[in-house]
C-alpha cells in the first residue's frame, strides 16, 4: 500500500508539461525534467503498468521500446531534424495508454513495443526540444528517470495484483487517459 501512496504522491506532485519550456543542460536537469511534467510521469507510469498487465516478455520489452525509441527521438531533433505534432503525440500517448490499461489491452509484444516506440519518439522530442547545454548528460539523466518510471508502474500493477482488485487496473487506466484528454484540452 505504502508503494501505491508513493506513486500516487509522486503522479500529483508533477506539474503540467504541456509548454515544455526550455531547461538547463546537464544530468540532473534531464532526471529532474520527466518527473517535473505530469504528461511524461503519466505515459511512463502507464507504459509499465501496462507492460506488468501484459506480461514478462512485455516487461522488458515494452520499457526498451520506449525508451530506445525517446533517445533516437532526442537524437533527431539535435541532429537539427523537425518530429510534427510532438505535443499531439505526447498527449495522445497518456490517452491511449490508459485505454489500454483499462481495458486490459492484451497486444502482441511486438505490436505493443511499435507503439510505445512511436510514443516513445514523441516524448524524446520533446526533450530534445528543451534542452540547453550539454545534450548528452542531459539525456542520460531522462533516460534514467524515465526507467525508473517505467519500474514504477511495474511495481504498482504487482502491488495492484496482490491486492487481487482489478477493478484497480479499469480506475487507473480511465484516470490516466481522463488526465490525457485534459492535457490535450490544455486544461492541466
Amino acid at each position: 500500500m505504502n508503494r501505491i501512496a508513493l506513486i500516487v504522491g509522486a503522479i500529483l506532485a508533477a506539474s503540467p508539461a504541456v509548454a515544455h519550456p526550455g531547461h538547463g543542460g546537464g544530468f540532473s536537469a534531464g532526471f529532474v525534467h520527466p518527473i517535473g511534467g505530469l504528461d511524461h510521469v503519466l505515459a511512463m507510469v502507464a507504459v509499465g503498468l501496462w507492460a506488468a498487465l501484459r506480461g514478462r516478455g512485455a516487461m522488458l520489452a515494452w520499457p526498451a521500446a520506449f525508451v530506445a525509441a525517446m533517445a533516437a527521438g532526442f537524437g533527431i531533433v539535435q541532429a537539427g531534424f523537425a518530429v510534427p505534432q510532438v505535443e499531439t503525440m505526447i498527449a495522445a500517448s497518456v490517452i491511449l495508454l490508459g485505454a489500454a490499461i483499462a481495458l486490459k489491452l492484451e497486444a502482441p509484444v511486438w505490436l505493443g513495443a511499435a507503439a510505445l516506440a512511436a510514443f516513445g519518439l514523441a516524448h524524446g522530442a520533446a526533450h530534445g526540444m528543451e534542452v540547453q547545454g550539454g545534450p548528452l548528460p542531459f539525456a542520460g539523466g531522462f533516460i534514467l528517470a524515465s526507467l525508473v518510471l517505467h519500474g514504477a508502474g511495474i511495481g504498482l500493477a504487482m502491488t495492484m495484483e496482490k491486492l487481487a482488485r482489478p477493478l484497480t487496473f479499469r480506475i487507473a487506466g480511465f484516470g490516466i487517459a481522463a488526465a490525457g484528454l485534459a492535457i490535450a484540452a490544455g486544461a492541466i
